[in-house]
C-alpha cells in the first residue's frame, strides 16, 4: 500500500518533511509496517478536506480552520496529531500611525487576510472577542502579493502578515501589531486523515506522526538549513525566513480536549457569522476506539522519534 502525504507550503513540518525526502523519514517509518510513501504538493490548503475525500491524498495538515471547513462541507476526517502552539506565527499589522488602536476600531474597514485559512479563525475571535462580527463588521478581502504595500499606503485598515512576510515588514518598520495571534488563538497546525484509515490502520499515523516530529526536530536543529530551502522554493529571503522559521515550536503533540475545545470555538464563531452554513460538531472528527486492543490514532498520541 502506498501512503499518499498532502504538501503545501503553509504547513511548515510537512513540507520540511517532502523537502528531506532524500533522508528517508517517511519511507524509513513506514517501510517498517510494509509500506511506501508518495508525496503530493499542491497550492491550496483548503482543499486537504477535499483531497483527502476524493482518495488524492491520504494524510495531510493544515492550521485550524480548514478543518472545520471541510468538516462543515461533509467530509468525514480524524484529527490525528498538532503541533505545540505557535504564538508569534503571525500577527495582525496596522501602519504605525494609524487611528486603529483596538480591534474595535476596525468596524467599517477593509482587512486583508488569508480568507479560509488559521488567519480566518485570528480575525473572526478577535472580533468576536471585542463584540464585532466577522460578517457584518469588516469587509474582508484576500491577501495578495500587494498587501503590505496597500496597507503602507493606508488603502486598507489591516493585514494579517506570517511567517518571513511579517519578519520582512518588521524588518522594514513603520508597522505596529495590533493583534498578536497568541493572544487570541493557539494557532496550531492541525494533521488529520480520512477515518477509514485512522481507525482501521492506527499503526500508519502513528508512523506518520513519528516522521512529522522526526522532520520537526532536523528544521529545530538546523533552522539556517531550513530557511534555505525554503527561501529557495517559496521566493522571499533567507534570513526572513530563518527568523520566522526560529520562532515555531517544532513540536507535535496528541490531540487532546484542550485542542478539540478551541477547534469548537472556532467552529461556533463561523456558523454564527456565516463563514460556515452549518453547525459542526468538532468531537466527532476523533478516532472510534478499537474496544479490542484499546487504541485508536486519536488516543495513541504521538511516540518519540
Amino acid at each position: 500500500m502506498t501512503i499518499t502525504i498532502g504538501v503545501h507550503s503553509s504547513n511548515p513540518s510537512l513540507f520540511h518533511l517532502y523537502h528531506l525526502s532524500r533522508l528517508g523519514i517517511a519511507q524509513e517509518e513506514l517501510a517498517a509496517l510494509g509500506e511506501t510513501v508518495a508525496f503530493h504538493p499542491y497550492t491550496n490548503g483548503v482543499r486537504t478536506g477535499e483531497l483527502l475525500t476524493q482518495g488524492v491524498i491520504d494524510f495531510g495538515g493544515t492550521g485550524s480552520t480548514p478543518p472545520v471547513t471541510a468538516q462543515a462541507a461533509g467530509h468525514d476526517l480524524v484529527y490525528t496529531a498538532v503541533s505545540a502552539p505557535r504564538p508569534e506565527h503571525g500577527a495582525l499589522l496596522v501602519p504605525q500611525d494609524s487611528p486603529v488602536r483596538t480591534v474595535a476600531d476596525l468596524r467599517g474597514t477593509t482587512v486583508h487576510l488569508a480568507i479560509g485559512s488559521w488567519q480566518t479563525h485570528l480575525i473572526a475571535k478577535a472580533l468576536d472577542d471585542a463584540g464585532l462580527s466577522y460578517a457584518d463588521d469588516i469587509t474582508a478581502v484576500r491577501s495578495t502579493d500587494d498587501s503590505e504595500q496597500l496597507l503602507r499606503s493606508g488603502d486598507i485598515a489591516a493585514w494579517v502578515a506570517q511567517g518571513p512576510q511579517l519578519a520582512a515588514a518588521r524588518r522594514t518598520g513603520g508597522l505596529r501589531t495590533l493583534v498578536a495571534t497568541g493572544d487570541v488563538i493557539t494557532d496550531r497546525s492541525v494533521f488529520f486523515t480520512r477515518r477509514e484509515l485512522a481507525e482501521s490502520r492506527p499503526e500508519i499515523i502513528d508512523a506518520l506522526t513519528r516522521a512529522l516530529q522526526r522532520a520537526d526536530d532536523w528544521a529545530a536543529a538546523n533552522p539556517r538549513a531550513a530557511a534555505e530551502i525554503a527561501a529557495a522554493d517559496l521566493g522571499g529571503n533567507a534570513d526572513d525566513w530563518e527568523t520566522a522559521l526560529r520562532a515555531l515550536p517544532w513540536k507535535i503533540e496528541a490531540v487532546s480536549d484542550a485542542f478539540i475545545a478551541e477547534q469548537q470555538e472556532a467552529a461556533d464563531i463561523f456558523h454564527r457569522t456565516g463563514f460556515i452554513e452549518r453547525p459542526v460538531k468538532v468531537a466527532t472528527a476523533r478516532a472510534h476506539t478499537d474496544t479490542a486492543s484499546g487504541t485508536s490514532a486519536a488516543a495513541s498520541g504521538p511516540k518519540a522519534a
